[in-house]
């Protein structure tokens, strides 16, 4: 039996499902843009490409944490 999946991950078949790109895709633009505070991250993905504010602090939490500082 697999554990269900917790955390900002358990959003990203929604991400997927509602804007049409991969977790990836959305991982790579936060890793190329020049902001590095997590509220600036997610109000750049709500205002420049229109996500939620759950489904943009789910990415940048998950992307940042992966992140080696």
């Amino acid at each position: 039996m697999t554990d269900a999946v917790k955390g900002p991950a358990s959003y990203f078949p929604s991400i997927e499902k509602k804007h049409g790109r991969p977790v990836s895709e959305w991982q790579d633009l936060i890793r190329a843009s020049p902001l590095t505070k997590h509220m600036e991250l997610v109000s750049w993905l709500k205002s420049e490409h229109g996500l939620g504010h759950g489904h943009a602090n789910a990415l940048v939490a998950h992307t940042l944490a992966e992140t080696p500082k």
